[in-house]
């Protein structure tokens, strides 16, 4: 899990190291808004990109290794059963993967001005409620935080 960090560190390293060329510029005067969405779209797109890309490697997602709940998935397993998906499948290995992607290159376009990315942004937020209890509780944040003047008046 520790490559998770290291790349998560990587992209924001390269991005300012690219900022700071003129390479790329970030939306000048970003409310602190933003800037949480930022936080929020890489620790859930990150970790579902991460998740999902580690279990078509390596054959399974990160669970616990030891304790009562050793080997067995979040809640959102539940969820997406209940709707005929097996959770282990490769489908849904390429959903996490994908869903993640997508996340974190639309909240970069966003940060890179493209404000258009904001509807896209709501969009896969809405279709992420599903990856409970985190994904769920993050993604209604980005949906309120995203819903603000302030942000949309911050990334016009």
């Amino acid at each position: 899990m520790i490559w998770y960090w290291v790349i998560a560190l990587g992209l924001v390293a390269a991005s300012a190291l690219l900022h700071l060329a003129g390479v790329i510029r970030f939306v000048p005067s970003a409310h602190w808004t933003v800037w949480l969405v930022v936080a929020l779209v890489l620790l859930n797109g990150g970790w579902m990109a991460f998740d999902g890309g580690r279990a078509l490697l390596v054959g399974d997602y990160v669970t616990p290794k030891s304790g009562k709940l050793a080997g067995t998935l979040g809640p959102w397993a539940k969820v997406v059963s209940a709707v005929g998906i097996r959770p282990r499948s490769t489908f849904m290995k390429w959903t996490f993967v994908v869903y993640g992607l997508s996340y974190l290159a639309l909240m970069g376009a966003l940060v890179l001005g493209e404000s258009r990315a904001w509807w896209g942004l709501l969009v896969v937020a809405l279709l992420g409620l599903w990856y409970v209890p985190f994904g769920f509780l993050i993604n209604v944040l980005v949906i309120v935080l995203a819903s603000l003047p302030v942000f949309r008046a911050s990334i016009s």
